[in-house]
């Protein structure tokens, strides 16, 4: 509820600081004394549009302090604050800040932490409902009427939901399942031909860097073909160096008998032929190794090239086209068994939609019921009301199936008709200032018990009207606020009566300096402000004694 408001240069207010409690808060004044203040201040503090018009003349900055106090802040609100990001601990009262400057720019603030007035517009719902003359939001605004009937109807909307989205889900499995089937059977001929083409060549993992270490082992056999060829005729033929080297070592080893000095030439001799000789073995093996086949080159690079080609033309790595080949052999398989998993798919889309449909018929059943009972318990507040000759009626209209979802199949709308044969109509469409004000009376009475702000402000619901009428309506709001916070700006002295909490609204000048203030009021103030609502600008005696009357009987 609304604990405390502080307003600082708002208009003709320089400064006031207001308590409040639970129960029926009641605020008077003359006309023009400037109550529409306090709720452009408090539609300030909760997100309305930043006016430079607000800043008192003189001043160049103004605000606006707002306190709730919660046993446990409303889901709605825990919510967006968590989404926010920002810290509010169980108990602590939530603090809403508003500071104007002259210039027009603005800041909000959540228990000292900066936001953004989104956010302020977010949780007002939640924590003020204010009905004025001209009220276009609230119980008026259609697109929160299935809510509230829901809550009087005690009804399993979140069962609703629940299947909505399992049917959703299904659905959309099914139709990209569709979707993939039908892609895949535009391309099977495609597909057919790509793989038919990947197999032919029969890609292998690794094979490309093979391949391209063959290229060019053979391709240096190519320039070192002339060299190698040179060096073998150092060692071949009976002329050769090698030959010679051999032919010395067999006359050196029939002499080295001869004389011990020939020995160790012999050894040395022996020794180099040993290593001409692996020289040799050497030699011929790199030439085995490097040995060009011009022809075994030419296969080596079209391989390369087709399978480098074949690359490029799927988009992917040479080492890739066995997955790119098993991933087009998935395709096939998909577009063969694609009949079978959608059908599998229809099937659970058939039984999510009819679970769904089977909730979705139950709630509107259920909304069906409760539009009756409301239509009844609004009708017996009418005519108490001055409404005598209305009607009130809940419409539950069933919707076509493309606008359902996940609230059910219905659209719900408040309509009144205000004379009786006339056609009925949406509140806002048909009732005027007065009529308006007392059908949403009669509206939260007969919702009472079924949640809402935790504010409720009336402003000025009683214009108009007056004896037993006015009487009624306190009753009302009384009533109303016996369950939580309510606030009315009244004329009324029937209504001030029940207020549990007499707020005064004056506006006072001195010089060319004009003030509003608020004066919560002592009983016997209270008395003398209800006797000057009785009576007018003289308060006589008479007018003292009824207000007596009116205070002693609530």
């Amino acid at each position: 509820m609304l604990s405390r408001l502080s307003i600082r240069n708002i208009v003709l207010i320089d400064a006031l600081d207001l308590d409040f409690a639970r129960g029926l808060g009641v605020l008077t004044g003359e006309t023009g004394a400037g109550k529409s203040i306090l709720l452009d201040a408090l539609g300030l503090v909760l997100g309305n549009r930043a006016d430079s018009g607000l800043v008192r003349g003189g001043e160049d900055r103004a605000s606006v302090t707002a306190s709730f106090d919660f046993a446990a802040l409303p889901a709605s609100v825990r919510a967006a604050i968590d989404d926010a990001g920002l810290e509010v601990e169980p108990g602590e009262p939530l603090i809403l800040k508003r500071q104007l400057r002259v210039d027009g720019g603005s800041k909000a603030f959540l228990n000292d932490q900066p936001v953004g007035v989104a956010l302020l517009r977010e949780i007002a719902p939640a924590l003020v409902e204010i009905h004025g003359q001209h009220d276009d939001r609230g119980l008026v605004n259609a697109r929160g009427h299935r809510a509230l009937l829901d809550r009087f109807a005690g009804g399993e909307v979140a069962g609703v939901e629940a299947a909505w989205k399992a049917w959703r889900a299904a659905q959309d499995a099914l139709d990209n399942a569709r979707a993939q089937v039908a892609r895949a059977a535009e391309d099977q001929d495609l597909l057919l031909a790509h793989l038919a083409e990947l197999a032919a060549l029969a890609p292998e993992d690794g094979e490309e860097a093979q391949l391209a270490s063959a290229r060019a082992d053979m391709q240096k056999g190519e320039k070192l073909a002339d060299d190698l060829s040179a060096l073998q005729h150092v060692w071949t033929g009976s002329d050769s160096a090698i030959a010679r080297l051999r032919a010395a070592s067999r006359r050196l080893d029939r002499i080295a008998g001869e004389h011990d000095l020939l020995a160790e030439a012999l050894a040395a001799l022996d020794r180099a032929v040993i290593e001409a000789d692996e020289a040799e073995a050497a030699l011929d093996r790199a030439a085995d190794a490097l040995a060009f086949e011009p022809a075994e080159l030419d296969r080596v690079e079209t391989r390369l090239f087709d399978l480098r080609a074949a690359g490029r033309k799927h988009g992917c790595q040479v080492d890739d086209l066995p997955a790119r080949m098993a991933e087009m052999r998935a395709a096939l398989d998909a577009i063969e068994g694609g009949s079978e998993h959608v059908a599998a798919l229809e099937q659970a889309a058939q039984k999510a939609a009819l679970a769904y449909r089977d909730k979705a018929g139950a709630l509107h059943d259920l909304r069906r019921a409760a539009a009756k009972r409301l239509d009844a318990a609004v009708a017996a507040e009418l005519a108490p009301l001055k409404l005598d000759a209305a009607r009130f009626q809940t419409s539950v209209v069933r919707l076509p199936e493309e606008r359902w979802g996940p609230s059910g199949m219905d659209a719900v709308e408040f309509l009144i008709s205000t004379n009786p044969g006339a056609d009925f109509a949406p509140l806002a469409k048909i009732a005027s200032g007065g009529e308006l004000s007392r059908f949403i009376l009669a509206l939260k009475v007969a919702l009472a018990e079924e949640g809402g702000a935790a504010t409720v402000i009336f402003d000025e619901i009683d214009r108009g009207v007056g004896g037993a009428v006015a009487d009624a309506i306190g009753e009302r709001l009384a009533r109303l606020a016996s369950g939580g916070q309510l606030l009315a700006v009244t004329h009324s002295p029937q209504v001030a009566a029940r207020g549990d909490r007499h707020y005064m609204i004056a506006k006072s000048s001195q010089g060319t300096v004009t003030r509003t203030s608020v004066t919560p009021l002592t009983p016997a103030d209270r008395k003398e402000e209800i006797a000057r609502m009785l009576s007018g600008a003289e308060v006589t005696d008479e007018a003292r004694a009824q207000a007596d009357r009116l205070l002693e009987r609530v």
